[in-house]
């Protein structure tokens, strides 16, 4: 999803409305982090934001979260160089609502500020076009996420819709290790899974699965098997549970239940120290109106022409429950009600996603 001003421009009353209505859903102790692995923010780089947005952002209650930039691969080396520009101007437009995430450190600045850092990150891999100096290029401008592929087949490895399967190519090896030497974290959200797991085996330091669902769960293409779940905490990864409609059969949009399913099945497999959240979705609540899902269904007819759609694409990216900016704090409370303790939750919100950043940003 591209980060525009047509997207975000009033939603901002109703998201307020959703926060207000929710502040206080979960009882106990805030967890220490909140950390989202995969958002779509709100970024305007001609204009700061307004106060109700400027609110809603603060009310959202995260420390941070992974912003994506390049799309799906639809943006060359140069057009994402001016994404980044464009998100850097954003920043700095809104001093005293974003922090540009550089280091571990800055989530505790963030924290202490209450400001949202942003993570910059790439789903794709298509910006660095086959050529491994992109990563110094763009690690030296700030993102500190990438992936090896998405949906498509790469010079690096093959993604979820490949056919046939490359899996991690010799380049994609050197691009690992490249990552691992530089501080960057590798993310295979959207690599097929022989992709992966070589990947997983690849790298030195952990690798992140930011946003998916368990196909134990619900069999699709961007859900993750047992197996890949495993291999990757045995590593000491960490896999973010999103809220797209590949969690369940469309064209129902996702329960709360549902998600819970899938995200318990990862704290079963993987085990507490390896899951988090993920979201892909919006950080202020998706717009349902007619005129909002006729946007929609042309942002969706855009992909399936790009060829990086996935089967199952059309209901929105949210959860029921969830479609609202304090949606870790729904969650929170969900997890205590299921019997979670405040340490299973705190890992969960922000600090199993932390410690990865911590062992894998440093060269």
């Amino acid at each position: 999803m591209d980060t525009t001003r047509r997207i975000f421009l009033g939603t901002a009353a109703s998201a307020l409305a959703a926060c207000a209505s929710g502040a206080a859903t979960a009882a106990g102790k805030a967890p220490a982090f909140k950390i989202n692995g995969n958002l779509m923010l709100p970024i305007d780089p001609q204009k700061p934001l307004d106060r109700e947005m400027r609110d809603m952002i603060r009310n959202s209650g995260l420390t941070a979260a992974k912003q994506t930039i390049g799309g799906p691969g639809s943006e060359t080396r140069a057009e994402t160089a001016q994404s980044i520009a464009n998100i850097d101007k954003a920043v700095a437009l809104n001093p005293g609502v974003y922090l540009k995430v550089a280091s571990v450190a800055d989530f505790d600045r963030a924290r202490a500020t209450g400001r949202l850092g942003i993570i910059y990150s790439f789903e794709a891999s298509e910006m660095l076009e086959g050529d491994l100096a992109a990563i110094d290029q763009f690690r030296a401008a700030g993102v500190l996420v990438m992936g090896l592929s998405y949906n498509r087949t790469t010079p690096f490895a093959s993604g979820t819709m490949s056919s046939p399967s490359t899996g991690l190519t010799e380049l994609g090896r050197r691009a690992v290790e490249r990552m691992n030497a530089l501080g960057v974290t590798i993310d295979v959200s959207h690599s097929d899974e022989p992709s992966s797991l070589g990947a997983v085996a690849a790298s030195s330091k952990p690798v992140l699965i930011t946003h998916a669902g368990a196909s134990a769960v619900h069999a699709h293409p961007r859900n993750k098997s047992d197996r890949l779940m495993r291999a990757m905490a045995e590593r000491g990864g960490v896999m973010g549970i999103y809220e797209l409609s590949y969690l369940t059969t469309p064209p129902a949009q996702p329960s709360l239940d549902v998600y819970f399913a899938h995200l318990e099945h990862a704290l079963k497999v993987c085990g507490e120290d390896h899951v988090g959240i993920g979201s892909d979705a919006l950080l202020w609540p998706f717009d349902t109106s007619p005129e909002s899902m006729a946007q929609w269904n042309r942002s969706l007819e855009e992909r399936k022409a790009a060829g990086v759609a996935a089967p199952g694409e059309g209901p929105p990216p949210f959860v029921t429950g969830l479609n609202r900016p304090d949606r870790f704090t729904v969650i929170a409370g969900e997890l205590r009600r299921r019997g979670y303790s405040a340490r299973v939750v705190d890992k969960v919100m922000g600090g199993n996603f932390k410690r990865v950043f911590a062992e894998t940003w440093t060269a």
